[in-house]
């Protein structure tokens, strides 16, 4: 009898959150009714693929949030379809149509957006005197904060490689040292590389490094040194100046300051590169967007 009661009372608790899940679901669609946000189609903006509910979804932020630009005070939606002087609309509302394609949460999704669009997100990062590679006058700048010891970041050598490659001629890369005390090898890798910087072959001995990431003993970075052509003598010297520590010191100062916690971490025109996005597209739509912007 009473485990009757029990399935009658479970039973009973079941029917009222369905009713409590549709009513939840009815009063969304009565607000955003109210405020007249119906589903939208904004030009340049391609949402055929999304199921009817994402079109929902996509259709509340683009209505919801405010444009991404300071002196263009309407939404998103609007923003795109009056053609407003903020180029930077139509790149958030490709951003919003693409998260909700890939399933993420509302809060992932606003996240990504203040991520990427707000004014407040962009940190200034001095390059001066950081190892470069790119245009003088790059159309954006990209900023990694590495460990050669990491694997993660090992891992990602390559296709930063690649994706700089293919964008040389509008994309600055910049490479920061943040050798992590976790990794026993890390600041004497750090301190080769600079020294090479000094002889004018970073990005040699940077290729060098991280695809010999387990090999970092002294004897090996003399081998990449030799590799590379160095001049051991000045290179072992460069190594151990107070210049080299000096860059290393200023680099992990810049990282605490910004907030970053571990390598690799990146930053593109001064906003932290987001993992959930793939990189090359971040990258894309900020040099189409910067290409937009009145010179």
């Amino acid at each position: 009898m009473r485990s009757s009661v029990v399935r009658v009372w479970f039973a009973y608790v079941a029917l009222i959150a369905s009713f409590s899940a549709l009513g939840a679901c009815h009063g969304q669609a009565a607000d955003d009714a109210r405020q007249g946000l119906g589903d939208v189609d904004l030009p340049g903006v391609d949402t055929h693929d999304l199921t009817q509910r994402e079109r929902h979804e996509y259709s509340r932020y683009v209505q919801r949030l405010a444009a991404p630009c300071p002196d263009v005070a309407v939404p998103i939606a609007q923003c795109v379809i009056e053609k407003r002087a903020c180029p930077a609309c139509r790149a958030a509302a490709l951003t919003i149509a693409k998260a909700v394609r890939e399933g993420m949460s509302a809060a992932q999704v606003e996240g990504l957006y203040k991520q990427r669009f707000d004014a407040s997100g962009v940190k200034e990062i001095p390059v001066d005197g950081s190892p470069a590679r790119g245009p003088e006058r790059p159309t954006v700048t990209l900023v990694e904060f590495a460990d050669f010891e990491c694997p993660f970041c090992q891992h990602i050598a390559p296709e930063l490689d690649q994706i700089w490659d293919k964008r040389k001629g509008d994309v600055l890369f910049v490479f920061k040292f943040m050798p992590l005390s976790m990794h026993p090898h890390s600041e004497l890798a750090a301190r080769a590389a600079i020294a090479a910087q000094a002889q004018g072959k970073f990005w040699e001995m940077h290729h060098q490094l991280f695809a010999n990431g387990t090999h970092l003993e002294a004897s090996d970075l003399d081998g990449y040194a030799k590799s590379v052509g160095l001049d051991l003598d000045r290179f072992h010297g460069d190594m151990q100046s107070p210049a080299t520590m000096a860059r290393i010191d200023q680099d992990r100062k810049l990282a605490d300051a910004l907030g970053v916690k571990g390598t690799p971490t990146i930053f593109i025109d001064g906003r932290e590169y987001d993992a959930k996005v793939d990189l090359a597209d971040w990258l894309d739509a900020e040099v189409n967007l910067s290409h937009q912007r009145p010179k």
